[in-house]
């Protein structure tokens, strides 16, 4: 049997886990919660399930900002119950896929206290920190994606460091290879602990522009939605990467890696994805789509236009970000509607 069916045919279910089960009755969602359903999901035909983090976190961004990427929030349950949800798991047939938030970490992460704590830290450099212009100023005009400039200032250093999410998210240094390095130990040992893919979250944004250069400006609502994001994503430097990622999944049959990519661009995503590269990538165009047969077939149809020959479609109607499926297309709104 092809190893890679699950995904190629499968169908994924996501799990945000602290609503999904609650499986000691302290109402809050846990992975004991998520084993008990495990025969419900198995009955409902699904192949694998996608869990959004579950890392130690302070929670500004719901577990988007994670204080310890190899353990288990107490909350949750064990690194004991993990294994244990992978073993049961893989008994009925359902594979399991980690969300990996790798642009950034919590403020609160112990590397960033470190790097934070003073210039000449070795972890100084793990972050993206720049000097002020004269007078104070910003560094550039890159935004972020929450609100406002994406630059925060701390006296203590007099510098600025970037945050592409809340401020509470300062976005990791992909070009120091400590950080990479760091990276590579983080997929190896959640893949040996069974774990079947990972989603990496805003993926496309890891590297920036290495000379820092502002981003052309647009017509726009929000001061983000005013730019031309051509040097704080999309680098050229992430595509050597990603084969480095691709050849880590590529060790063991059946792996998967899906990304999410930064920007709801279908011809965007598509450069991201096949042999050597992701497995798949998220093409935002299909759950923008109003509730329709025929619209739904035009944006499927575009997506597997732009897809190179040998890329497979990864085709998705809602996700965390968004109000529910149901909801929303009984209703006809797309996501923004």
């Amino acid at each position: 049997m092809d190893a890679d069916r699950w995904w190629k045919e499968g169908v994924i279910y996501q799990i945000y886990p602290r609503s999904f089960a609650d499986g000691n009755g302290d109402g809050f969602g846990d992975l004991p919660g998520i084993i008990e359903k495990l025969d419900v999901l198995q009955e409902l035909g699904i192949d694998g399930i996608w869990i959004s983090p579950f890392f130690p976190t302070p929670d500004v961004d719901l577990g988007y900002d994670i204080t310890d990427y190899c353990n288990v929030d107490p909350r949750m349950g064990t690194m004991a119950d993990y294994d244990r949800l992978v073993e049961a798991a893989h008994r009925r047939g359902i594979h399991v896929i980690v969300d990996l938030v790798l642009n950034h970490t919590s403020d609160r992460h112990p590397w960033f206290i470190q790097s934070r704590s003073s210039r000449d830290n070795p972890y100084h450099d793990w972050y993206l920190w720049r000097d002020p212009k004269p007078g104070k100023k910003r560094p550039n005009n890159w935004a972020s994606i929450f609100g406002g400039h994406g630059w925060e200032y701390d006296e203590h250093l007099d510098q600025y460091y970037f945050h592409m999410f809340y401020k509470e998210q300062p976005d990791l240094n992909w070009r120091n290879p400590a950080v990479v390095d760091e990276v590579r130990k983080i997929m190896r040992f959640w893949l040996d602990h069974g774990t079947d893919g990972f989603r990496l979250d805003v993926f496309g944004a890891y590297f920036k522009d290495a000379m820092f250069r502002d981003n052309p400006t647009k017509l726009g609502l929000r001061y983000f939605d005013r730019q031309e994001h051509i040097y704080d994503a999309d680098q050229p430097e992430m595509m050597p990467w990603l084969r480095e990622m691709r050849a880590i999944m590529d060790e063991k049959p059946g792996r998967y890696l899906v990304g999410e990519t930064f920007f709801p661009n279908p011809e965007k995503a598509a450069r991201y994805c096949g042999p050597g590269l992701l497995h798949g990538t998220f093409n935002f165009e299909l759950s923008n789509t109003p509730w329709s047969a025929s619209k739904f077939a035009k944006a499927i149809q575009r997506w597997e236009t732009v897809l190179a020959k040998n890329a497979w479609p990864t085709n998705f109607l809602s996700n965390h970000d968004q109000a529910r499926a149901a909801d929303r297309l009984a209703h006809g709104k797309t996501m923004s509607g």
